[in-house]
């Protein structure tokens, strides 16, 4: 994997409702402009949307869509920068794609740090952009 090597798109998720509200079980955030769709309809979006970290936690499975593995192991190192620049409404449908930013050697391995771009089918802009860190081990 080098520099500039880019990766995707995704396969489309689609961001249902009832994804919505159970991520919004998992995280205990239970805003109405999430799980309240009759409240949400006044809303500045016109319907409930999707939270930000839900799509970014679609990012992951991404990666092991369209990104090659390699060596034994691999671990999600973090993330650098994280912006959410337009709102997923439900029934949205979501893809990423990947571009390589740095490839570090690291004791075991190799450390890479990606832009993941994830866009809105019918939208005019990102999502989500994060600056994504692995470790790989060989």
């Amino acid at each position: 994997m080098n520099v500039g090597d880019t990766f995707g798109p995704s396969s489309w998720v689609e961001i249902t409702q009832e994804r919505i509200d159970q991520f919004a079980d998992a995280t205990g955030d239970h805003q109405w402009i999430h799980v309240d769709p009759e409240r949400a309809k006044d809303g500045p979006f016109g319907s409930t949307i999707a939270h930000g970290y839900l799509t970014l936690s679609l990012i992951p499975a991404a990666t092991f869509e369209v990104i090659p593995q390699t060596g034994k192991m691999g671990i999600n190192y973090g993330s650098n920068r994280v912006r959410f620049p337009a709102p997923v409404p439900v029934g949205s449908r979501v893809r990423t794609s990947f571009e390589v930013a740095a490839v570090e050697e690291i004791q075991g391995g190799r450390q890479t740090t990606m832009t993941a771009t994830v866009e809105r089918e019918g939208g005019d802009k990102p999502v989500c952009v994060a600056e994504i860190v692995s470790r790989n081990y060989d």
